[in-house]
């Protein structure tokens, strides 16, 4: 059992059962309707969420317990979730099939995350965002959750590195916030949030 099988089989929802305020604030940039991609979902709260807004989501996670809390976590509000236990240090979404990637505290260890994280913009439609939230290295200064693992703690710079010349970037900060998610994420927290689109041209203008 992988270390986030055992986390998610503890009782509850570690994350809680409501989707993170920074996702919840930018979902507006979403066209109704939209193929998302949530990578790290764990139990679901986010990819749920996005399914009750009437997205066509997939969650992915290494976690087949998570996953199953997922699709309970669905069932129970009513709508479909589409979820495939995956290891993304050799996985990646089908190109251009995707009008958002979705990555929520999704921290990935520094020998694949570029890897990764170019794999899956490569997933984005033009138009397309990706949207991230994560802790930022002065998060070891909290205690509101996150790794312990300097290493995979992300600044804003290297998500600029990550992304470059794949999304124009549209966000790119990191700060103080309060957290309230479950048990596992309460608090005062430092985060980095960075957002991107695959623009139809370089140099042209973010659609919105």
């Amino acid at each position: 059992m992988n270390f986030w099988d055992q986390r998610f089989s503890e009782p509850g929802y570690k994350y809680g059962l409501e989707p993170n305020a920074f996702l919840r604030e930018q979902a507006v940039r979403l066209a109704p309707a939209s193929h998302i991609l949530v990578p790290g979902d764990g139990e679901g709260r986010n990819g749920v969420w996005l399914a009750q807004q009437g997205h066509a989501v997939a969650s992915v996670d290494s976690s087949e317990i998570g996953l199953q809390k997922a699709r309970d976590l669905a069932a129970s509000r009513g709508v479909q979730l589409a979820t495939q236990c995956v290891d993304l240090s050799d996985w990646s979404p089908e190109a251009n099939s995707l009008d958002a990637v979705v990555l929520i505290y999704t921290h990935l260890p520094l020998a694949f995350r570029q890897n990764a994280h170019r794999a899956l913009a490569r997933g984005l439609r033009v138009g397309g965002w990706l949207i991230l939230e994560a802790f930022h290295p002065e998060q070891l200064a909290y205690t509101s959750g996150g790794p312990k693992d300097i290493a995979m703690l992300y600044t804003p710079q290297q998500l600029d590195a990550d992304f470059h010349d794949l999304l124009t970037p549209a966000m790119s900060w990191h700060g103080e916030t309060l957290l309230d998610e479950g048990p596992g994420h309460q608090g005062k927290a430092h985060v980095t949030r960075w957002m991107g689109q695959l623009m139809e041209e370089p140099g042209r203008e973010l659609r919105r």
